[in-house]
């Protein structure tokens, strides 16, 4: 696994259109992200569908957060890592294709 740099933490956030917000985090740092890629799974389904629910976000304790529990880890908005469900999907690819082809690990 690839080592990361120090921990960040989101100072600030603001929606700027579709998913996208503008991300300012506490080392001075700003960057726009796409925040579709990490809606993803049930306790996102209401942020996706309803965009006055997306914009409802806020800052809680150093990382965007809604009022129905979910956030996004700053590590991985600010590294841009993939989003934990993607490397999930991947994993369980891979060894649905291992067991297929008689890899076993």
């Amino acid at each position: 696994m690839e080592e990361l740099g120090p921990r960040v933490r989101v100072r600030t956030v603001r929606p700027l259109g579709g998913f996208t917000v503008l991300v300012g985090f506490e080392n001075g740092t700003q960057r726009e992200i796409d925040l579709e890629p990490y809606l993803h799974g049930p306790i996102f389904e209401e942020i996706r569908n309803n965009p006055s629910v997306f914009s409802a976000m806020k800052i809680e304790a150093g990382t965007i957060a809604w009022d129905n529990g979910a956030d996004i880890d700053p590590d991985v908005l600010y590294y841009k890592l993939r989003p934990a469900w993607m490397e999930d999907a991947e994993t369980d690819h891979a060894q649905s294709s291992n067991h297929r082809f008689g890899i076993h690990g």
